[in-house]
């Protein structure tokens, strides 16, 4: 499956907050009214994925936007550029992740596109309804709604893994020691092909995964 990340930047207006839900896309074209159609059609928990195309030079969603984002039932929004009123937005407490803040709004009105309630750009990815959105302090993932059982349960996995590994170097037993890396060194010396990587998937290790 690809991996779908937001571009590196995107962070939390309050730090520590989580976010998980079906994507409700929307795409901005400088008016909040595409915001209020696309909350029409929001389901309890889904995430408000705002497409403002990256911009630098203009604050796409404010506090109205996110307080009828809460109204509506949505668990967070995610934009793909800035956001304003953050003093109002920490306050409101509704998780935002965003670029940054910035205080202009949009000076512009343009054409809105047909597809503009059905997909998000977001970076070099399209995301739509059928995407489930994930959004903690690294960073914002998107994945396809009907994999996301697997993908949970192969993180939830390497979660414990890593968790016992971090637990076992807390009591004196090296990374080196829990990942055979003496034998890793001598395996690579006679292949050079046997990567790291490789080896821990052999040992059953999760720190590269």
């Amino acid at each position: 499956m690809p991996l779908r990340a937001a571009p590196p930047g995107i962070a939390a207006v309050v730090p520590g907050r989580r976010v998980a839900g079906r994507a409700l896309p929307v795409r901005h074209y400088g008016s909040v009214d595409v915001f209020l159609e696309a909350l029409g059609r929001a389901e309890e928990g889904d995430v408000l994925v705002i497409d403002n195309g990256g911009r630098s030079d203009e604050a796409c969603v404010g506090d109205l936007a996110v307080l009828e984002a809460r109204a509506a039932g949505v668990a967070g929004v995610i934009v793909w550029g800035l956001h304003r009123d953050t003093p109002e937005l920490v306050e409101i407490g509704l998780p935002v992740f965003s670029y940054g803040a910035y205080p202009p709004g949009p000076l512009r009105l343009d054409e809105q596109e047909p597809d503009a309630l059905v997909s998000a750009r977001f970076g070099p990815f399209l995301v739509t309804g059928e995407d489930v959105a994930f959004a903690d302090d690294d960073g914002v993932l998107f994945v396809t709604a009907a994999l996301t059982e697997d993908v949970l349960a192969a993180a939830h996995q390497i979660w414990e893994v890593e968790r016992e590994q971090a637990r076992k170097i807390r009591d004196g037993e090296t990374l080196r020691v829990q990942t055979a890396f003496d034998d890793y060194l001598e395996r690579r010396a006679a292949d050079p092909a046997y990567s790291f990587r490789r080896h821990l998937r052999r040992i059953g290790g999760a720190i590269e995964e």
